[in-house]
């Protein structure tokens, strides 16, 4: 298949996190048949039960590492095309990006290169399960290339994530008897308020720290004094979160309960030659891997701000593109492993 059809091919396999094992289990298939001849081996790496990242390699020793996740957002979406662009759940978050690179080692591997290996991953869309798993057996790889829409350009860094759920209580009461009771979710609003007004950290090249309040719940009826509710925010991080934590502490004081989900540091990583760069505000598993598969590298066709959209699709031009970039990305690393 060329890149266009493998594309298609993969987004038409429903793999929203979680449900991950029949994507793994045509990469493992598409692997062991590059791997036939070519003294390469293919292995799943256990998750938990019915879930597995696939990695593969080429060579006695790892010098890069091709990786990106198979799991997407919901709703599934079907593939399509017209004469420039691929849609449909994944095309660029991560599909085509799989794609790319199972078409790249094609190509590395006509020319003979070895030393290199891909490593397809589970539950980057949730709490990057399958990087925090990979990250505990480590294979000497020196560079990692990982995978996300960049436009083909070179993240020099990305912001970081601080993610907590506020939850407020109170004491129902009938609603026309306001007094008697304790709204939660007046509690929560008023919480919610003063955050929106913490003044947030600016860095000089990831741009301003964000908050986004993205769920709210609460309540039991329109005529009922609420007594509870909770809502969950998310902070891009583009330093040190410890100001940031205390203000979001102070804030919460005497009204509502903060508890922290989840916090992924922002990150610099590294540039090559040749490559025109950005800087991106979404978070990626490198973190997770904790710099165990090697130094870092973020790039990918497809824009990320049609990523998690009902118009998800990416430029069949960048697709090809991104083959060229990845293949020309490996034999830079490993020379640069060699010396």
């Amino acid at each position: 298949m060329d890149v266009f059809a493998l594309t298609r091919t993969l987004i038409d396999i429903e793999s929203i996190t979680g449900n991950e094992l029949q994507v793994g289990n045509f990469l493992y298939d598409y692997l062991e048949t590059l791997a036939r001849g070519t003294d390469g081996c293919v292995e799943r790496m256990e998750v938990e039960h019915n879930r597995n990242n696939i990695f593969a390699q080429w060579g006695e020793s790892l010098s890069v590492t091709l990786s990106t996740h198979m799991d997407t957002v919901p709703p599934f979406l079907a593939s399509h095309e017209n004469g420039t662009h691929l849609y449909g759940r994944g095309a660029c978050d991560t599909k085509g990006i799989i794609a790319a690179m199972l078409h790249a080692v094609e190509g590395l591997l006509e020319a003979g290169q070895r030393n290199f290996g891909v490593l397809f991953v589970v539950g980057e869309e949730r709490n990057s399960a399958g990087a925090y798993r990979a990250a505990r057996e480590p294979r000497g790889s020196r560079f990692i290339v990982n995978g996300e829409p960049t436009e083909n350009k070179l993240a020099l860094g990305s912001k970081g994530a601080l993610r907590y759920e506020v939850a407020a209580a109170g004491k129902m009461a009938h609603s026309a008897y306001p007094e008697l009771g304790d709204s939660a979710i007046h509690k929560l609003i008023d919480t919610l308020a003063e955050m929106r007004g913490i003044p947030l950290p600016v860095d000089e090249l990831l741009g301003p720290s964000t908050l986004n309040i993205g769920t709210i719940s609460g309540g039991r009826a329109p005529n009922v004094i609420a007594d509870e509710a909770r809502a969950e925010i998310l902070v891009r991080l583009v330093g040190d979160s410890s100001a940031t934590k205390q203000a979001l502490a102070r804030a919460v004081e005497g009204r509502a309960q903060l508890l922290e989900l989840l916090e992924i540091p922002a990150l610099r990583l590294g540039s090559l030659p040749g490559l025109e760069t950005t800087v991106v505000a979404f978070t990626t598993d490198i973190p997770a891997f904790g710099g165990q598969w090697g130094e870092p590298f973020l790039i990918g066709p497809g824009s990320i701000h049609v990523a998690h959209t009902l118009e998800e699709c990416v430029e069949k031009s960048q697709l090809s593109q991104a083959v060229q970039i990845y293949q020309d990305m490996v034999k830079q690393l490993c020379r640069r492993a060699s010396k």
